[in-house]
């Protein structure tokens, strides 16, 4: 008798393969590095950005402009088939998001900075985390659990430590300027209002697809402020080969901390969500504070390693007892 072979559509191998790659997608340990490795770029975008504006003497805008242009390019390149969202509605909510995390917030941290000094912004713009929670509570009406709410005063309290070091050290204490002080706490409300917005439509479009969105409406907003700014443009210090510092220093800021970061932001929110994403930025300020130590030779003080230390027990609390 000859033996017959039933085939039933379906390929054992490739099904077990295909489920532990959405195992792994959907892993909360990826969903956690991805915050992770987000916020060290940020942390770092901070010295590649003092690069540009110091040495190539761009403005903020340009830099703002520059590279969100480049990523933008390279996410169409990926995304170029797919063009309109399913309805105006989400089209609306992606340009609120991309205003939110782009425009909004660079342009109120950038005008932050003239009216009050660098560590009131990084330390005010930090409380985004619990932006995020009130909103989430609110909106979406979710219960503020007891370990999250004290995580994020640990871990708020650490930045304050590692921001404030320095003054500490030097027997100094935080300056209060209103009007700046106003404006960096918007920058913190303007991405908690971007991480609830974008809550609603990560499951139905594709990361990639959603983040080059986010690009446009950031960059288009941003163009008018480019064509008024008084100063000249520095593109050519770009395409100065001889002197590639300044190319390599966008090509980080547009590469990691555009493209790959806001890809891998999104996709931790869809994994762990909003609130548990957004605690990763209290990481921010700890990573700042060693790359300049590294990079610029900058000093760091004894209240900076506690402030660390706490930003890391604030995680580690959030997450341990988020269901309390």
């Amino acid at each position: 008798m000859v033996p017959i072979l039933v085939f039933s559509g379906t390929n054992p191998a490739s099904d077990m393969i295909l489920e532990k790659k959405n195992s792994w997608k959907n892993n909360k340990i990826t969903g956690h590095l991805g915050a992770l490795i987000t916020v060290i770029c940020w942390g770092c975008s901070f010295i590649a950005s003092k690069v540009l504006m110091e040495g190539a003497g761009m403005t903020p805008v340009e830099v703002y402009v520059y590279r969100f242009t480049l990523a933008y390019l390279m996410m169409l390149c990926i995304t170029f088939k797919e063009i309109k969202s399913k309805s105006w509605t989400d089209e609306f909510q992606m340009a609120l998001c991309g205003i939110c995390s782009g425009t909004l917030y660079f342009l109120m941290e950038n005008y932050a900075l003239i009216y009050t000094t660098t560590g009131n912004v990084s330390l005010l713009s930090s409380i985004s985390p619990l932006f995020t929670a009130i909103l989430l509570a609110v909106i979406y009406k979710t219960k503020m659990r007891r370990g999250e709410i004290i995580g994020s005063i640990v871990a708020f309290i650490g930045v304050a430590l590692v921001i404030m070091s320095g003054p500490i050290a030097m027997g100094l204490g935080m300056e209060i300027h209103p009007i700046g002080d106003i404006l960096a706490i918007s920058c913190a409300l303007s991405w908690a209002v971007y991480s609830i917005a974008i809550k609603r439509l990560i499951p139905i479009y594709n990361t990639l697809f959603l983040t080059r969105k986010l690009f446009f409406y950031g960059l288009i907003t941003s163009l008018p402020l480019l064509f008024i700014q008084k100063e000249p443009f520095h593109l050519q210090v770009l395409f100065n080969f001889s002197h590639p510092v300044y190319f390599l220093n966008l090509l980080f800021l547009a590469v990691m901390c555009s493209s790959m970061a806001y890809l891998l932001w999104n996709e931790s929110m869809k994994i762990i969500g909003p609130l548990a994403t957004n605690n990763y930025l209290y990481f921010q300020p700890p990573v700042t504070m060693f790359v300049g130590c590294l990079l610029l030779g900058e000093t760091i003080y004894p209240f900076g390693y506690l402030g660390c230390i706490l930003v890391l027990l604030g995680l580690v609390i959030a997450d341990k007892m988020k269901k309390e």
